[in-house]
């Protein structure tokens, strides 16, 4: 056998090994789009999630009771934080204790986006813990 006869067949050899492994890549690459889920999917579950995780720490931070002895109301009152929504000294004692600054906005203004749609004169603790729970 000559070197070419060798250098030929080791040739060969090799590009056998590659339509092997081109086969290889594509099955895999096939396999791989069937078990991927959609963009649309994956954004829908890691919003549900959020929405869990969110909901389940504003169970956990703002507590069906508390500690400090309710005050009498003012005409004026205190107002939910950064809106012209009257709410109790309670309500904004909770909303105190809620320790991430993004989740309190956030709380605050659906508490009061509800609150405007329902035409609450003033938001209680009853009210701010059904409009807080997402």
């Amino acid at each position: 056998m000559t070197e070419q006869d060798r250098i030929g067949s080791r040739l060969q050899a090799v590009e056998e090994k590659l339509a092997r492994l081109e086969t290889l890549i594509v099955d895999l690459g096939q396999k791989l789009d069937a078990a991927a889920p959609a963009p649309a999917e994956n954004t829908a579950a890691i919003h549900a999630w959020v929405t869990d995780y969110v909901s389940m720490r504003l169970q956990q931070l703002v507590p069906h009771t508390c500690e400090h002895v309710p005050q009498a109301e003012d005409a004026q009152g205190p107002y939910l934080e950064g809106t012209d929504v009257p709410c109790t000294d309670e309500v904004v004692h909770r909303v105190g204790r809620i320790p991430i600054p993004f989740v309190r906005t956030m709380v605050v203004q659906r508490v009061a986006q509800r609150a405007r749609e329902e035409r609450v004169t003033r938001v209680d603790v009853a009210f701010f813990e059904t409009a807080a729970t997402f």
